[in-house]
């Protein structure tokens, strides 16, 4: 009897033995542990499905073989938000779902966790995570790239929390565009001018790319509509900007930071530099210079801060940003990366003195090179810097007007808006997702914008709580209709 062959000897991580891909067929499209086992394959974890962490997937999917390593993601949403275009669905020339990306149509052989990350121990290599279902769970990894991105920054201003809304999520967007639609509706119902007002008047504070993209959007939504209420139309809308500093939009050159101010004046939006918010309640905001505005709207626009989970990671940080070097490594950790709105990366154009600033620009191309060392350090290709410096800015704000600054060259009006839109279409992923943001667009052109309110969509109501029309059942009863 022939004596037994020995196994063989185990794969290092990495590795893949010769005539593997025979054995198993074609390439799979998505690896998952149960195919090769942690034993095969190294296990690159992703925290966060933002710009940096889908860009470091699909770069890592593109570098790294199939069989040498899993990549997971993980996300509180199962799709990736296109920011840029963020006010036009705000604004209703966009379809939402229009806006994002599916992370499963994005992602060939990623595998996505829906959840939340809770903290993580780096010592351990251990990244804990709350999954959607709710039960807590242990990743341990081999390389963790954190691009976790950031969430409004908010000031003790008194009832800001309570009264305002922001503008950095979808549903914070088509809440905005539903709230104006709805103040509309409201103060069609009232006789009393005065008590119209605060439901006619619309406050957005900071005046930074969202706020001016996002106030022009839903003010040309407001003007464009505005002929189906009669009663609001005679009395008039009012448009309020505000912003702290010395003038609006601080990141782009002084000529097209003016020629931005004189657009949005000759719309009839006022802006107010040099001010601030004092304090909000819910029929009024109060500016620094002790004017009161009677308004039912208060969006918060005055910049992000690195997500706070960040704080929890087990990691150096800069200012409220993980500290990083030019090659998006953590310090003092070498199989832990951070990129985006979270990460301190030092920028190439301040001589890396101070970090890069939180755009959607830097975010991808840090995820790339984040992605980029990650391969390296597991043996493919070799490492490199983050070297980008910003191109080009663009500000779309609506009626066919823009601003934009693309290497060195300054542009404005028509042209300027045109760069934007063919700008942004050519960095949607995917050819679907193109075609559909063209077909919005043109639709919008010939056919001008919907005045539906969907405010209620994805909150159903009980069973028998609300008739066929909305009503509810004890008002058509005769009860008194629930404030």
């Amino acid at each position: 009897m022939a004596a037994p062959r020995p196994a063989p000897a185990p794969l290092q991580p990495g590795r893949v033995r010769s005539g593997q891909w025979r054995r198993h067929g074609r390439r799979p499209r998505r690896s998952s542990p149960g195919v090769y086992g942690p034993a095969v394959a190294w296990h690159v974890v992703i925290a966060g499905g933002g710009y940096g962490g889908l860009y470091a997937a699909r770069a890592l999917e593109r570098k790294l073989p199939p069989a040498s390593a899993r990549i997971t993601l993980v996300n509180d949403t199962n799709f990736f938000l296109f920011t840029p275009l963020l006010p036009g669905a705000a604004g209703g020339t966009l379809e939402p779902r229009h806006v994002v990306v599916p992370l499963r149509e994005a992602l060939h052989r990623t595998d996505l966790r829906v959840g939340t990350v809770v903290d993580a121990d780096p010592d351990r290599n251990c990244l804990r995570v709350q999954a959607l279902e709710g039960h807590i769970e242990d990743l341990e990894y081999d390389h963790l790239i954190v691009a976790l991105g950031s969430v409004s920054r908010t000031l003790p201003i008194p009832g800001l929390a309570e009264h305002a809304v922001g503008f950095k999520t979808l549903p914070e967007a088509i809440a905005l565009r539903n709230r104006v639609i709805r103040s509309l509706e409201a103060a069609e119902t009232l006789d009393d001018p005065e008590a119209r007002a605060s439901y006619l008047n619309f406050v957005f504070v900071g005046a930074g790319y969202a706020g001016v993209e996002g106030l022009a959007e839903l003010q040309d939504l407001a003007a464009d509509i505005i002929d189906r209420y009669p009663r609001s139309r005679v009395q008039g809308m009012r448009w309020v900007l505000v912003e702290r500093q010395e003038r609006i939009m601080p990141e782009v050159p002084p000529s097209l930071s003016d020629f931005a101010e004189r657009e949005l004046r000759r719309r009839g939006i006022e802006v107010y530099a040099n001010t601030s918010l004092a304090e909000v309640t819910e029929t009024s905001a109060r500016l620094s210079d002790g004017q009161v505005i009677p308004t039912r709207t208060v969006a918060w626009t005055a910049g992000v801060k690195p997500h706070p989970v960040v704080e929890r990671l087990g990691l150096p940080l800069q200012r409220g940003r993980i500290a990083t070097d030019r090659y998006c490594q953590v310090a003092g950790r070498a199989n832990v990366w951070a990129v985006g709105d979270a990460a301190a990366v030092p920028d190439p154009a301040k001589r890396r003195l101070d970090a890069s600033p939180p755009t959607a620009q830097h975010g991808m191309r840090q995820g790339k090179v984040a992605a980029q060392n990650v391969a390296a350090a597991l043996g493919r290709g070799r490492r490199r810097s983050f070297n980008y410096r910003t191109l080009g800015v663009f500000v779309d704000m609506g009626r066919r007007q823009a601003v934009a600054q693309t290497v060195g060259l300054r542009w404005r009006g028509w042209f300027a808006w045109f760069l934007a839109r063919t700008y942004h279409l050519g960095l949607m992923p995917g050819v679907g997702r193109r075609v559909r943001l063209l077909v919005d667009w043109n639709v919008g052109l010939f056919f001008g914008r919907d005045s539906a309110e969907l405010g209620q969509l994805g909150h159903p109501p009980r069973l028998e709580e609300h008739s066929a029309g909305g009503t509810p059942v004890q008002t058509a009863r005769g009860s008194a209709a629930p404030r």
